[in-house]
C-alpha cells in the first residue's frame, strides 16, 4: 500500500454520498471499498485523470499536479494501484507508450489514434464483447485483452490532399 498524508476529502471519513456524485466522489469511494485510504496524492492523481479525459502518460498527469502534490514515483505507484483496482485503464499507443485513463464505470471501449497528429478519438467495444463472452463459455477466465486502432484522421488527410493533391500519408 502507498503511505501518504490522510486527506479532508468527505469519503475520507466514511460520510454516505448521493447517486449523483461526481466523478472524484465515486473514485474515491471505490479505494475506499478496496480498503485503501483517501490520501491527497490519490485524489490529486484522479482529479488530473478526470480533468483530461482522455488518456495521458505519467509524465503529463505529474505536470498536471500542483508542484508540491506528490513526486513522479507516487504517480507511479498509485497508477499501478488504481489499475489492478480497474480505476484507470492502461491503453497502449502506436509509439509503444502506456497512456492511462480514468475507468469509472468499468465501460469497455477502445480508441482509433492518427498516426499524422495523434488525436485520439473513443470508438464502442462492441465487437469484441462477443468474443470474450465466447471464451468464458468456453471455461477460459480472467479474459483481458488489448485493442487500438490507427489511421490517418479526416482533417489531417484533407490537409495532405491540399498541400499536395498526389500525396499519400503512410504509416511510420
Amino acid at each position: 500500500m502507498i503511505a501518504s498524508t490522510p486527506s479532508s476529502h468527505p469519503l475520507g471519513s466514511g460520510k454516505e454520498f448521493s447517486r449523483s456524485a461526481s466523478p472524484i466522489d465515486l473514485a474515491c469511494a471505490r479505494l475506499k471499498s478496496a480498503g485503501l485510504r483517501i490520501t491527497q496524492p490519490r485524489v490529486a492523481i484522479l482529479e488530473a485523470l478526470i480533468r483530461r479525459n482522455a488518456p495521458a502518460s505519467i509524465e503529463q498527469l505529474h505536470r498536471d499536479l500542483a508542484s508540491d502534490a506528490c513526486d513522479l514515483v507516487t504517480v507511479y505507484r498509485c497508477l499501478a494501484v488504481f489499475e489492478e483496482l480497474g480505476l484507470v485503464r492502461r491503453c497502449f499507443f502506436h509509439n509503444g507508450a502506456g497512456l492511462y485513463e480514468i475507468n469509472l464505470d468499468d465501460s469497455h471501449h477502445y480508441h482509433i489514434v492518427c498516426k499524422s497528429c495523434g488525436k485520439v478519438e473513443r470508438i464502442d467495444a462492441a465487437l469484441t464483447d462477443p468474443t470474450e463472452r465466447m471464451l468464458r463459455e468456453r471455461g477460459y477466465d480472467q479474459v483481458t485483452h488489448l485493442v487500438e486502432f490507427f489511421g490517418v484522421c479526416p482533417d489531417c488527410r484533407k490537409k495532405a490532399t491540399e498541400s499536395s493533391p498526389a500525396a499519400v500519408i503512410s504509416a511510420p
